[in-house]
């Protein structure tokens, strides 16, 4: 990734997730049966789970948020780098693959009793295998709502529903009152950001990757929550979906106010940057040429624990206090 430097509104914010995520539980839920709905399914454990893997950078850090990594035997699928409020908690925990899905067989080698992923594909022929099988092994899977293969069944993006998700992981990892705990964080430093509204009266355009068709922040995703949270406008409003394809011809006509740029392992920001500086018509964009760039790395873009941190870098570096 490449160097940042994180306001002190959002360095505040990890240290306060990252206490958290540090104490012990102190609300297990025993040996009782644990049943909650997710996708269309029913998860059931019979307790707590303790040996839990977590699939794609979302899920992992979700279940790190709430101070679960006593209760997993393996991460994998990593999209930049863990947050370092859960650096040191990460490397408590194998990492069976970072770059991609671990193969089936070392996924079963690790005896996990849940597994959990960021996205329905995971659980595909192309990914560790179908929920069905995993049954029939008495493995638990859980998806994040927000990557539901039924898009009937998935929630709306918000601060709401990023709350249930890791309310969800702290009941199946038996660490409730650590999940209570990070939801109201979220809420404290969300209602801060609102109140600075550090990008009120400026056009934002939430650049994720791609040259030839800019993929876009749009209308109903993480990108879309920090810019509501900051009080920005997003130049792609009118198109649905949490990203989706936009075109250069409507960034040139918005000429926008910012460019928030998505860091990724597989595509920087330093490359959106060199970009966008060497063509010919989008370097005479307002932001590039004032250079009113705003990085954020891509994990906070994914609903989940860490959004709310992606609205106080994005606050931050607006000018705005961020918490």
């Amino acid at each position: 990734m490449s160097p940042r430097v994180l306001s002190t509104a959002a360095a505040s914010v990890a240290a306060a997730i990252a206490l958290t995520a540090c104490t012990t539980g102190s609300a297990e839920s025993g040996t009782a049966t644990i049943s909650l709905e997710n996708c269309g399914r029913t998860v059931t454990l019979d307790g707590p789970a303790e040996r839990g893997v977590t699939l794609n950078q979302g899920a992992t850090e979700t279940a790190l948020s709430i101070g679960a990594q006593d209760r997993m035997v393996g991460t994998a699928y990593l999209d930049d780098a863990i947050a370092p409020q859960w650096a040191s908690a990460y490397a408590q925990v194998p990492a069976l693959d970072e770059k991609d899905y671990p193969s089936r067989e070392a996924l079963l080698e690790a005896k996990p009793d849940l597994v959990t992923a960021a996205y329905s594909s995971t659980f595909d022929d192309k990914g560790v295998g179908s929920h069905e099988s995993f049954d029939e092994l008495g493995v638990a899977t859980y998806v994040s709502p927000f990557g539901c293969k039924d898009k009937s069944t998935r929630p709306a993006v918000a601060w709401d529903s990023i709350g249930a998700e890791i309310t969800d992981y702290g009941i199946m990892f038996g660490r409730e009152d650590e999940a209570a705990a990070v939801v109201a964080q979220m809420r404290e430093t969300l209602a801060g950001i609102e109140s600075a509204a550090p990008a009120k009266g400026k056009s934002i355009f939430w650049y994720d990757s791609k040259t030839t068709t800019p993929y876009v922040g749009a209308n109903a995703g993480g990108p879309q929550l920090i810019i509501d949270a900051v009080g920005g406008t997003n130049i792609f409003a009118g198109t649905d979906g949490s990203w989706a394809d936009g075109s250069w011809e409507t960034v040139l006509a918005a000429n926008p106010d910012v460019i928030v740029l998505a860091d990724a392992s597989w595509d920087t920001a330093e490359e959106k940057k060199a970009y966008l500086r060497g063509d010919p018509a989008l370097k005479d964009l307002k932001a590039v040429r004032e250079d009113a760039f705003v990085v954020v790395p891509f994990s906070t873009t994914t609903p989940g624990p860490r959004t709310i941190e992606g609205a106080s870098l994005v606050a931050g570096q607006l000018g705005g206090d961020g918490a």
